[in-house]
């Protein structure tokens, strides 16, 4: 991919996100563009950066570490990191290290080891809560109908203050904005319950859609970047010793 094609490629996100916003009674600068760098290879992080995109998603700590600790150490003071995937337990210092926003928190186990890293760190990065609104079983989450109770527990239990919901809907749903609609109003409804004024929600296939039901942040990768170079294996041991 050539640095025009990321420029246009970015452009033409930003134009869709500000019309879609306007629609919406917004404008696009009330939308955040997250640009999902996960398994992108260097040269296009370093066009996106090139063409000021200043937000980044990605799916696993070590990978951000290596990526934008290590690499990109240099660009890391002028980039608000989001962490997408799901975070273990025992990633929870390191994530909040790194990143300015975890998105995935969904169980109190969790919580408890993220009060435990900014204790530990001094770091307070913004929290959302991840919603399973599909109520997939092999889907991290909070079901809807425990949304309620498990934002009480965190203010409550282990002042936790989240700033908004993320969703993630359904597989079947990806290439269909219409499908994902529902999805994208039952987070709005419960976020309004909840007093949460931030909404991430809608990827390549339908961010669109989800401004439309209140979006604030839109996790766009493959529309941006192109799609995502297959990961390489690492080197067979005759290899390195050959």
């Amino acid at each position: 991919m050539t640095q025009s094609f990321i420029h246009n490629q970015r452009a033409d996100i930003l134009a869709r996100i500000n019309t879609a916003a306007i629609k919406s009674g917004r404008t696009g600068e009330d939308i955040t563009l997250i640009a999902v760098s996960k398994q992108q290879p260097d040269r296009r992080i370093s066009d996106m950066l090139a063409e000021g995109q200043t937000v980044f998603g990605e799916n696993r700590v070590q990978e951000a570490q290596n990526r934008w600790r290590d690499r990109f150490g240099e660009a890391r003071p002028g980039i608000k990191l989001h962490l997408i995937g799901p975070l273990q337990t025992n990633k929870t210092r390191a994530a909040v290290e790194l990143f300015d926003v975890i998105q995935t928190l969904d169980r109190e186990k969790l919580a408890k080891a993220l009060v435990r890293a900014m204790e530990n760190t001094g770091k307070t990065p913004e929290l959302f809560v991840q919603v399973n609104t599909g109520e997939e079983p092999q889907k991290a989450g909070v079901r809807p109908q425990e949304v309620d109770n498990f934002i009480k527990t965190l203010r409550a239990v282990y002042d936790l203050h989240p700033c908004g919901l993320m969703c993630i809907p359904p597989m079947g749903t990806a290439n269909s904005g219409q499908a994902a609609g529902p999805h994208f109003a039952l987070l709005r409804k419960l976020a309004v319950r909840n007093g949460l004024a931030k909404l991430s929600m809608g990827m390549s296939a339908d961010f669109e859609t989800a401004i439309a039901f209140g979006a604030t942040h839109v996790r766009v990768g493959s529309a941006l970047f192109g799609p995502r170079e297959p990961r390489q294996a690492p080197p067979r041991q005759q290899e390195i010793l050959s």
